[in-house]
């Protein structure tokens, strides 16, 4: 066993330089000092005091620094697992009450748990189940979400917590006459200076500016006597050591959020984490030791008082654009977190909610992806559908009944494309021995004596009916004048105990209707299984060919040496 392979500080630390230092700490503060806003703004996505974001920027982020392989990801809380967290949480507890935060503390330990098997096991392949279109028009779905549940902190008024776009709206209309001018000034000013700031340079920590800006306008104005809230008292002090106390029927409770969180938010980490890596040549990223270091990172967290946290977009971006080269960047912030929470928290009693309310929405309206959708109507419309179904289903029935019906569509697609996938008719390329589809090629010539077909996937249960059917269309629409039938299998990686089944029956089919059948470019495991199945023999070893010009070639020769009989009526058998 090689220890570096699942402990990856041990291969980085080791050779770590004086030169990666200066950029990882510039990077760690510049992300620390973006995480303190930004972690107190997730937690009120989440439904928790605004300290416990800060808790969840401390172990976490050291244990991934440690285990994970990605050496710019930024990890802590992000504002799609929190706002799933007061998604699963909301329905059994009210926000904010201990039972509320206990719950989350120990959601926190199911996700990480989760993860670690799923990494452990080799798993990591299922999140591939989820397609792009799937996760675009749900994150986009999402981002208006959790956006627009800001708006009463935005707009100073008291609305009831829903996840249903429309139910916000319609409450902000009716209680725009209670609207305070002046929190909605200071949130307006907050987002244009964190995007101000941003446009400039990304590096410059505009959620930081914004808070600082908030804090004195509030304080020097006085405005909390003109109904601007704040967040008040913040508990200074580090998270105390405590082991998530769960029974039986909190884990029945929560586990399904607590599963859909895990793969959902390791489907964000892995992302930016591999877009991340494109751009740096001295790593790999390993998406199996990435779900065990964000398991263990979670679960972790959950003994000091987090809630689940993933990889984020924005973090991980401007960590490395300042300069991260390694995990140290993550360690770095953790401490400045940590030195916030012993001296600083005091600082934070005049922070208005309407910048944190800024701090999300600017961060989660960036994550609505038009040009995907723009995109996707151009080049595929099935994919667009997939979007739109997804982004609508999870602005009007909620995000748990999104991340079903993305689940649901993209296995359905998947059911779908293997059970009827591509099959072509091929005729001859003019003066070459290459044959194309004729369907895509105006050029190629094709022969009424023959009918050449490729079958371009497995053939298994699931596609044998749609290859039976198929070619049964393909032979009756070419007439009386066909003579031989070549399969070629190139396409064809694999073959089960059904499809030999199939493969004999079309074999007798054809043999009863006085047709030929010939095979080219077998690949060695459909040649292993038909011996197997004793369909060898059965075809004939003097009908496989290595292609299929070789194949039309013997038709041709047979066809000079014999007349050959006008043939019956032909059917499938359906006993497979």
């Amino acid at each position: 066993m090689n220890i570096k392979e699942y402990i990856p500080i041990s291969d980085w630390l080791p050779k770590y330089k004086s030169v990666q230092l200066k950029g990882d700490l510039s990077a760690g503060l510049t992300v620390g000092v973006m995480l303190i806003p930004q972690g107190m703004a997730y937690a009120m996505i989440a439904g928790l005091p605004p300290i416990y974001g800060l808790y969840a920027s401390i172990v976490p982020l050291i244990i991934y620094a440690m285990l994970g392989t990605s050496r710019q990801l930024a990890v802590g809380p992000v504002a799609m697992v929190s706002l799933l967290t007061a998604t699963g949480i909301g329905a059994i507890a009210e926000a904010g009450t201990e039972t509320y935060i206990t719950l989350a503390i120990i959601l926190a330990f199911l996700v990480g748990g989760i993860q670690f098997l799923l990494g452990t096991f080799r798993l990591g392949f299922l999140v591939n189940f989820l397609s792009h279109p799937v996760i675009s028009g749900f994150t986009s779905a999402a981002a208006l979400i959790i956006g627009l549940s800001q708006l009463k902190h935005l707009l100073g008024v008291d609305l009831a917590r829903s996840h249903h776009v429309h139910e916000i709206l319609l409450q902000a209309i009716e209680k725009a006459s209670e609207i305070n001018g002046l929190t909605v000034a200071i949130g307006v000013a907050g987002i244009l200076l964190i995007k101000g700031a941003k446009k400039i340079n990304k590096a410059i920590p505009g959620p930081l500016l914004a808070v600082v800006f908030g804090i004195l306008a509030v304080w020097g104005l006085g405005l909390t006597e003109q109904g601007v809230k704040i967040v008040g008292a913040v508990p200074s002090g580090l998270p105390s050591f405590s082991a998530p106390a769960f029974n039986v029927e909190t884990i029945q409770m929560l586990l399904p959020m607590a599963l859909a969180i895990s793969l959902v938010s390791f489907m964000e980490s892995i992302a930016v984490a591999k877009a991340i890596q494109a751009k740096h040549k001295n790593y790999k990223v390993v998406p199996n030791q990435e779900l065990i270091a964000l398991g263990l990172a979670n679960v972790g967290g959950a003994f000091f008082q987090a809630y689940p946290v993933t990889g984020g977009f924005s973090r991980t971006a401007v960590n490395d654009q300042a300069g991260a080269k390694t995990g140290m960047a993550s360690i770095i912030s953790a401490g400045l977190i940590i030195l916030t929470l012993l001296f600083l928290t005091p600082l934070f009693y005049f922070l208005p909610q309407a910048i944190l309310a800024a701090v999300i929405m600017v961060a989660v309206f960036g994550l609505i992806d038009i040009k995907e959708a723009k995109h996707l109507w151009q080049i595929n419309r099935s994919d667009f559908w997939m979007l739109m179904v997804t982004f609508i289903g999870t602005l009007t029935l909620g995000i748990e009944q999104g991340i079903g019906i993305g689940v649901i569509l993209s296995l359905a697609v998947i059911i779908f494309r293997t059970t009827r996938p591509h099959m072509a008719a091929l005729g001859r390329v003019p003066d070459t021995d290459f044959y194309r589809n004729v369907e895509r090629f105006e050029q190629v010539e094709e022969r009424d004596d023959l009918l050449i077909i490729r079958f371009d996937a497995q053939l298994y249960f699931a596609n044998v009916s749609y290859f039976k059917e198929k070619i049964e269309e393909m032979i009756k629409a070419k007439g009386e004048k066909l003579q031989t039938l070549i399969l070629n299998a190139e396409s064809i990686n694999n073959v089960d105990s059904t499809a030999v089944r199939a493969l004999e029956d079309l074999v007798l089919d054809l043999k009863s209707a006085q047709l030929q059948l010939f095979f080219t470019g077998v690949k060695g495991p459909v040649r292993d299984a038909m011996s197997k199945g004793h369909l060898t023999e059965k075809i004939g070893i003097n009908n496989f060919f290595m292609s299929v010009q070789e194949a039309v070639d013997c038709h041709d020769t047979l066809k000079k040496a014999s007349t050959p009989n006008n043939h019956q009526e032909f059917t499938l058998q359906t006993n497979v």
